[in-house]
């Protein structure tokens, strides 16, 4: 009842106070005699017989394989002009509108086209960070902060775990009914709603949303994230607590294949940085990628800040530390919160007299997307000996370790205990990545 259905959706509108719920009963296969109200009409072909008698009970030719009603098309047709002559008045008001407010127009302008503030992010201010050990969620924040005051149209919050996830935009209030012009959203526990509500702001166009949660919490609102990138959306996940590294939260928040998981989405970045100024890198990357959401997968313990990194781990991965002699014995491959380990095992094997190349790795998708002249400097051919480092599941490593190289990973769940006896635990420490490391090369 198309009149019942109108008048439902004018009532709810006229409801300013609370959500509404409009219920619309209806029966699965109507119209099919043979298969109406039943499981088959969902899961089965109708088949050619059940689809001629349909078409003979709801009135259409049946004699015809593809048919459109007179009275649909004159709907459209109608549809169409109506809704052509709302965009030639929608054009008269907003020609009417840039000329009497042009400094308006000209911001409504660079909202919906989802500027950057590229020259500030080019500056030295924006990849600079004190030298001392810091969580990656909180070098998150400190970007998000610098580059607020230019991205007056950066816009989201958590699922309750701001102050966690460290997502808070400082001097921006927040967004709750009474008032609208706030930037600090607070979701609820609820994230595959506010995944799904991210996705509904970049589809509107003008914002730039985000969506934060623990990383283990990605599970929740995994089909959300996978249409941001059906949809080509560029919406950002501030994904924190990214390892065992949790520690005495156990196995049940400390995630492993959440990372291989979000890698496997089609058109999905993810980083992992190791350090303040490759987290600056992630932010760099996310603004930048116009085509597709970017998740930035951060830590909840402090790392060490490391001189070698920089500005090109926006190219997905690159050399760290690179050996005299021109090949390498042995390349260490690791991201996040492993990166300094294996930066420190590369320089251990140096004093031993192996030449050890080691790469930072923050972004698979990123790094695949290089040239390859690119991705032969860093990863060249020549060198079977590989070794990957990375507090995850082992799913896809492969591809870059060949089938000479070898993983320290996680394929098991975690423990309860701290970051530092929980990673001593499974063995991502420097005494061991050397020791894999050497091994490796004696098979050689």
């Amino acid at each position: 009842d198309m009149d019942a259905i109108g008048k439902a959706i004018e009532e709810a509108k006229a409801e300013g106070a609370k959500p509404s719920l409009i219920i619309i009963t209806t029966q699965i296969g109507f119209g099919c005699i043979a298969k109406q109200g039943k499981a088959s009409a969902h899961g089965e072909p109708l088949g050619e017989e059940n689809v001629r008698l349909t078409k003979e009970n709801l009135g259409f030719p049946a004699d015809k394989t593809f048919h459109v009603p007179d009275q649909v098309r004159d709907y459209m047709n109608q549809r169409k002009k109506c809704l052509k002559d709302y965009e030639t008045e929608w054009n008269k008001l907003w020609k009417s509108y840039a000329e009497k407010y042009p400094d308006k127009a000209a911001e409504w302008d660079k909202w919906h086209s989802t500027a950057i503030p590229g020259e500030f992010m080019e500056s030295d201010e924006f990849w600079k960070f004190e030298e001392k050990a810091v969580a990656t969620r909180v070098a998150s924040n400190e970007v998000q902060n610098r580059i607020s005051a230019l991205l007056p149209n950066l816009i989201g919050g958590s699922a309750d775990l701001a102050p966690s996830t460290k997502t808070l935009i400082k001097g921006r209030e927040d967004f709750l009914a009474g008032n609208f012009s706030g930037s600090n959203m607070h979701f609820g526990v609820r994230e595959h709603a506010m995944a799904a509500i991210v996705n509904g702001m970049a589809l509107h166009g003008g914002l730039l949303a985000f969506a934060s949660t623990f990383f283990v919490f990605s599970d929740y609102m995994k089909a959300a994230m996978r249409l941001s990138s059906i949809m080509e959306l560029p919406v950002l996940y501030i994904l924190t607590h990214d390892s065992i590294g949790v520690g005495e939260d156990g196995p049940t928040h400390e995630p492993i294949e959440q990372l291989a998981a979000l890698r496997s989405i089609p058109g999905f970045t993810v980083f992992r940085p190791a350090d303040g100024k490759e987290t600056a890198a992630g932010w760099y990357t996310a603004l930048k990628n116009k085509n597709g959401p970017t998740a930035l997968v951060l830590t909840r313990q402090n790392l060490p800040y490391i001189s070698e990194t920089g500005r090109e781990a926006v190219k997905g991965a690159y050399i760290l530390l690179d050996p005299e002699k021109q090949t390498p014995d042995i390349i260490l491959i690791a991201s996040g919160s492993e990166t300094y380990l294996a930066l420190n095992a590369g320089k251990v094997l140096k004093e031993k007299g192996i030449a050890a190349r080691v790469v930072s790795m923050p972004s698979w998708e990123i790094f695949d997307s290089q040239t390859e002249e690119y991705r032969e400097k860093v990863l060249p051919k020549a060198v079977r000996a590989r070794l990957a480092i990375e507090a995850g599941s082992p799913q896809g490593w492969h591809k870059y370790t060949g089938l000479d190289g070898d993983m320290i990973c996680m394929d098991s769940f975690g423990l309860s205990g701290t970051a530092e006896s929980l990673f001593k635990h499974f063995g991502f420490t420097v005494e061991n990545i050397v020791e894999k490391a050497l091994k490796l090369l004696n098979k050689q």
